[in-house]
């Protein structure tokens, strides 16, 4: 018996966040939920938020770029939670708190027309 057969890298294909849950399902027919306390950012982001994701690379992990999280396959596979610092979450949550800034948005006068 061989029992050192290659093992293949998990990637993810699918992805769904419920108002409790992060649901992953994976290429292997393996689908993976964790609670979504585990991860802050996508906890404290908005469904549409959460619904704009990207798979890294060939699915090694996810990314959500309206929250600037990021979280791996493997990480899920093993149970570990966000390791973000109270800190950096801190930081993140008062980014998110700030008014826009004017400059980027687009202002009145492009819309008027000119006379001439």
């Amino acid at each position: 018996m061989n029992t050192s057969a290659a093992t293949e890298t998990a990637t993810a294909k699918k992805v769904r966040v419920t108002d409790r849950a992060l649901v992953v399902e994976l290429r292997d027919g393996r689908v993976v939920s964790v609670p979504l306390e585990w991860y802050p950012r996508l906890a404290g982001g908005s469904p549409a938020e959460r619904s704009r994701w990207e798979l890294i690379g060939p699915g090694i992990g996810v990314h959500w770029p309206d929250l600037d999280e990021d979280i791996s396959v493997e990480g899920l596979l093993q149970g570990l939670p966000s390791g973000e610092s109270p800190e950096s979450l801190k930081r993140w949550r008062a980014s998110r708190k700030r008014p826009a800034n004017n400059r980027m948005q687009p202002t009145a006068r492009r819309n008027v027309r000119r006379r001439g």
